[in-house]
């Protein structure tokens, strides 16, 4: 593993140390390691959201009613609720 070194003004390194002493991390390296986990995820989401948004939009207006709609989202449901 490599190292990076990080600067870090007073309030915010009080935080991390916080972090850790709450026992839910062992050092300021597992916090921040899990902080970059968690952004990377997010950003992978985001960026999921942002694919079927464009797809969403690309597909034109839709000929469905809203009575359509709904009943293929119960479908859905009670299909996933089944798995």
């Amino acid at each position: 593993m490599t190292t990076m070194n990080i600067s870090l003004p007073a309030p915010l390194k009080e935080w991390v140390t916080a972090q850790q002493a709450s026992g839910r991390f062992s050092n300021a390296s597992d916090y921040v390691r899990d902080l970059i986990r968690r952004d990377q995820e997010k950003i992978a989401e985001t960026a999921h959201l942002q694919k079927l948004l464009d797809e969403g939009l690309a597909s034109g207006v839709s000929d469905l009613t809203v009575e359509d709609i709904l009943e293929r989202a119960v479908k859905n449901y009670e299909q996933q609720k089944a798995l």
